[in-house]
């Protein structure tokens, strides 16, 4: 599998609502960061869909290279 693009080096912190469905991009070309707009049309990628079960703030990853996929692990440190 290729690499994913580097969206960014630090999370995106973003404010969820218990029971939303978000689709977190895996490819890292998504023009509306951090979730999927299709951008991944062309390649091995596909979007991770994640149901929020509580509403509270959470750190989807930004760097794509995660292996807590969707949130931050932390990884972006060590990019």
């Amino acid at each position: 599998m290729a690499d994913p693009v580097i969206a960014q080096k630090q999370p995106y912190a973003i404010d969820v609502e218990a029971g939303k469905k978000y689709a977190w991009c895996a490819c890292g070309q998504s023009q509306t960061q951090p979730f999927c707009d299709g951008a991944h049309k062309d390649s091995e990628f596909k979007p991770l869909v994640t149901t929020a079960e509580k509403t509270e703030t959470v750190y989807f990853c930004g760097c794509k290279h995660t292996e807590k996929a969707p949130f931050c692990d932390g990884t972006h440190s060590k990019l």
